[in-house]
């Protein structure tokens, strides 16, 4: 049997398929630090949107009900995106730190959304115009501070910068 100390040397090393995505990602609208795409960010646009019209159109709130959480993977999957198999394939290799941080965000986002239809549903129950409106322009406000972390997540920025900014919009 072969010694496997004989089998390389001390200055190779296993190859690094992050390093190979890399490369096929450049040219792309996926990053190349951080393997993520911020096409994902617009599932997230669409029901900030939807939100942003509630105060004036009360019937919008169905179509924010009618929004779904869905996954980076899933998103691309069901998407027209160019390079939508690179973004999925590229997914699992984004760097662990970031990935957790941009999960974490996305679940943020998700309560979020549930947290303002209940507290929109209320408002709206109680006829109270005014109340409506605030809920819903914190509910935006919040949620595009969120979507503009996972944007600087997705663009590279490192997750231990933007700890406090998250944690000043879940305070607010």
């Amino acid at each position: 049997m072969a010694d496997p100390a004989a089998l390389t040397t001390p200055t190779e090393t296993a190859p690094d398929p992050a390093a190979a995505l890399r490369a096929r990602v450049r040219g792309t609208n996926i990053n190349e630090r951080s393997l993520l795409a911020t096409d994902y960010l617009n599932h997230f646009n669409e029901v900030v949107m939807m939100l942003d019209l509630v105060p004036d159109m009360p019937e919008c709130l169905d179509e924010v009900r009618a929004w779904q959480p869905r996954g980076y993977k899933d998103h691309f999957r069901d998407s027209t995106f160019h390079d939508r198999d690179l973004a999925i394939e590229a997914y699992d290799h984004a760097p662990r730190a970031c990935r957790a941080a941009f999960e974490d965000t996305i679940r943020q986002l998700d309560r979020l959304v549930a947290r303002s239809i209940v507290d929109l549903d209320a408002a709206i129950a109680h006829g109270d115009a005014e109340r409506t409106a605030h809920v819903a322009a914190a509910a935006v406000r919040r949620m595009q501070g969120l979507i503009d972390v996972a944007s600087a997540l997705i663009n590279g920025e490192t997750p231990s910068s933007l700890q406090r900014e998250i944690d000043t919009l879940l305070d607010g």
